[in-house]
């Protein structure tokens, strides 16, 4: 069990996480219930829909319901199989090693977000935190609300945030490039589809995945390069027309679901690139430490996970075990060690589905080759934890 050493002012804690994803969220609960005095800023206010796929592994179930979620009283649906089409139609489909379920990020961020402040976490929605600096070893956080400081401070605010701006990061330099330039959309629809099955079907420049998530809901969500939404005049449905439905199954699937949304969540300047894992002493975690590629089906894993390794290293240095540059460093080699093979793959498997010929001619030679199949997607994912 930590020990808080944080001054009992209002503003001072043990650590400050910016950003309440699932990194953000898990992160918090875990430092909170081990004693310390935590702060989360989350700049949107619970519940609110996010893009995102929705399919999380079930690598990840043990570590949700040792949180807190009851996971196995939501009737959640589980999902086995994927079926992957190439944009001439041609298709694959492919039984999942390990499986994962479908939940949205509605339900899942919000129980998790209630979870955190029966934990003791101050948790500050509507907040943007503009500023992190470190200060004679503390950080001070500079956010809407007023500043506040703190002895660790994590970023966990996802794809892109004005603090990446701010700080003029690596890959927020970089040019327009097929790595660094996409946009997410994405609609929660009624559908016909089977309830164990994950769709992803590829179109020029993009691919689109569909699965069931709670209450006889389904996510449908995609993504393709600015450059396709461009070309359609910035417009969503004229894309949707004439890229997507090109693809036979995609066809079909938009002509007969139902929309639950009558706009759709969207984000943009979505960013493949390699980003560092500590930026301005700041321990990024989940997307702002790097962001798989969505075809790889395990970015949300991937931040429950990074959060219990970011647990780890934190409570050794507050615990005063490690100094500051071996705190920094531990979680830089241990983040390396769990997910960068698993981000070289998604950047790789990007590249190979990253043109419409390409895309047609994989989807045909993988067919006969099942295990094959099988080790590319183990590749991208890991053991439960």
């Amino acid at each position: 069990m930590g020990i808080s050493l944080a001054h009992k002012e209002t503003n001072m804690h043990d650590v400050i996480i910016a950003g309440g994803g699932l990194a953000g969220l898990g992160l918090s609960i875990q430092l909170a219930r081990a004693g310390y005095r935590v702060a989360l800023f989350e700049k949107e206010s619970y519940p609110y829909h996010k893009v995102c796929g929705e399919y999380v592994s079930l690598e990840s179930w043990n570590f949700l319901e040792e949180l807190g979620l009851p996971l196995s009283d939501w009737n959640l649906p589980v999902i086995r199989s994927l079926l992957m089409s190439a944009p001439n139609g041609r298709s694959l489909e492919h039984e999942l090693p390990l499986g994962g379920f479908g939940i949205s990020r509605y339900r899942l961020d919000t129980a998790l977000a209630d979870i955190a402040r029966s934990s003791g976490v101050q948790l500050h929605e509507a907040t943007r935190v503009t500023d992190i600096c470190l200060e004679r070893d503390v950080f001070r956080v500079n956010t809407s609300k007023g500043t506040f400081t703190a002895r660790v401070a994590c970023g966990a605010y996802g794809k892109r945030s004005n603090l990446d701006v701010r700080w003029k990061r690596a890959f927020i330099r970089k040019r327009s490039t097929r790595l660094n330039n996409y946009v997410g959309v994405k609609y929660h629809v009624r559908a016909n589809w089977p309830a164990d099955l994950i769709a992803l079907h590829h179109f020029p420049n993009g691919y689109c995945g569909i699965s069931k998530i709670e209450d006889d809901q389904y996510c449908l969500c995609y993504m393709t390069t600015a450059a396709n939404l461009q070309a359609c005049g910035n417009s969503i449905a004229e894309m949707e027309a004439t890229i997507l439905r090109r693809n036979p199954y995609l066809n079909e699937l938009f002509a007969s679901v139902t929309s639950l949304y009558q706009q759709p969540v969207t984000i943009a300047q979505i960013s493949f690139e390699k980003k560092t894992q500590v930026e301005n002493h700041v321990l990024m975690i989940g997307d702002a430490a790097g962001m798989i590629p969505p075809l790889a089906g395990n970015g949300m894993s991937m931040a429950l996970h990074g959060s219990k390794i970011a647990f780890g290293c934190i409570d050794d240095f507050l615990k005063g075990e490690t100094a500051r540059y071996q705190l920094e460093q531990e979680w830089i080699d241990r983040w390396n060690r769990q997910f960068g093979r698993r981000m070289w793959m998604g950047r790789f498997l990007q590249g190979l589905f990253g043109t419409v010929w390409r895309t047609n001619l994989l989807l045909t030679s993988l067919r006969p080759f099942p295990r094959l199949v099988s080790f590319l997607i183990r590749q991208t994912h890991g053991q439960p934890f």
